[in-house]
């Protein structure tokens, strides 16, 4: 069955889609977003589950004027909410090369005499400062997994803000870090608290070891603070 571009359905298929590309394909140097669907098509696959077929426009989270073309495929399971949707996708066209600014910020990391601490990026009038950038992009990236590993053809999560992060102190070559997170649920307006342990090399990609949702407590639809602590870093 053929979907018009902004039927829901679709819509939350390509977000799906999209999270997805960009935990796989995704760094502390490049976090992708779904900047448009072009078409869509449903097929109903008795008893298996609706698979949607997309074709869609992404672009970079901090570039926005660079975008990539892909076709993706997303199978949602009938029946069982605990099986992740399948998703394959292709990108026509290269990404941007991120190697030297994961390196840059990998290295710095890596000199902190102190582990790093963060909260509330971005603050709440939506700025990140330049130091924060590949530690917001990092949880959008990782994101992308919880997201994947948590939606269902009704939700639509995208990140909203990092809570809260810690860099966990490691002896092999990893950087590790625990985030508390808010995901925008924008079908019910929910608004979640999610934590994940990331571990993130430039070389072996972003693993999520640990993702669990939280009790909503008082940030259920309320907006983040207004203060942002900065890390401690070495200039």
């Amino acid at each position: 069955m053929e979907l018009p571009p902004s039927h829901h359905s679709a819509t939350r298929a390509a977000a799906l889609a999209a999270c997805y590309l960009s935990y796989r394909r995704g760094s502390p140097g490049r976090g992708l977003a779904l900047r448009a669907v072009r078409s869509g098509r449903r097929q109903d696959i008795d008893g298996v589950g609706h698979k949607y077929y997309l074709e869609m426009v992404l672009e970079d989270v901090l570039d926005k004027d660079s975008t990539v073309k892909c076709t993706a495929e997303v199978l949602h399971h009938l029946g069982n909410k605990n099986i992740a949707p399948d998703v394959q996708f292709t990108i026509e066209g290269e990404l941007k090369n991120t190697d030297e600014a994961d390196n840059i910020f990998y290295n710095r990391i890596k000199s902190l005499e102190k582990e790093l601490v963060a909260e509330n990026i971005p603050d709440n009038h939506g700025n990140t400062s330049p130091e924060m950038e590949p530690i917001r992009l990092l949880a959008w990236v990782a994101s992308g997994y919880v997201i994947w590993q948590n939606s269902t053809e009704n939700t639509k999560f995208q990140l909203a803000q990092i809570k809260h992060v810690k860099q966990v102190k490691r002896s092999d070559e990893y950087l590790e870090f625990d985030y508390m997170i808010l995901l925008h649920e924008m079908v019910s307006q929910e608004i979640i608290p999610w934590q994940m342990t990331v571990l993130w090399h430039p070389q072996h990609g972003v693993q999520v070891t640990r993702e669990s949702r939280q009790p909503n407590m008082h940030w259920n639809n309320e907006p983040p603070d207004t203060t942002m602590e900065e890390a401690q870093m070495l200039q």
